[in-house]
């Protein structure tokens, strides 16, 4: 199995998901299902019918987040040598070679990225073009509207 890189805040908000998951939403579903049950005919409750929906959505939800963190592979950046190279868990300054804009990324996990925050996964295109390069490099992304031409300005290690 492959290991599912994340960072130190990834993993630890994966974590606080499971432990609500199975200490808070697990017994409020629980006992919704029980409340539903005792109105009768269960073909025709709606009530047990959404119950059990959320029964299922949370329990597939908890194997997910227990199988990726069975398999993490926990990246702390901060503790990494900096050599200006583009790795898994650093921030990167871009230059758009075409239109001097700046845009800024934190290469991420899967469960991590937030393209409204700047965060991207790992298997994006940009982070794929981007990871093992250094500063100075130019790095050509492949996207919908075309070719875009950075320059790596700055890497991070935060």
């Amino acid at each position: 199995m492959n290991k599912v890189p994340m960072t130190v805040a990834g993993e630890k908000t994966l974590r606080a998901e499971l432990e609500q998951l199975k200490k808070v939403d697990r017994p409020r579903i629980i006992a919704a299902i029980a409340e539903a049950r005792e109105h009768g005919d269960l073909k025709e409750n709606a009530e047990y019918h959404a119950a059990r929906e959320q029964q299922s959505f949370a329990e597939g939800r908890i194997k997910e987040i227990e199988h990726k963190l069975s398999h993490a592979q926990v990246i702390d950046v901060t503790q990494i040598p900096h050599t200006g190279k583009v790795i898994f868990g650093t921030t990167v300054d871009l230059i758009n070679v075409d239109n001097d804009t700046k845009v800024t990324y934190r290469i991420v996990g899967e469960d991590e990225a937030d393209v409204k925050q700047n965060r991207i996964s790992v298997g994006s295109p940009i982070a794929r073009a981007l990871v093992g390069k250094s500063e100075g490099d130019e790095v050509v992304v492949k996207a919908p509207s075309g070719d875009i031409c950075y320059e790596i300005d700055c890497v991070h290690h935060l």
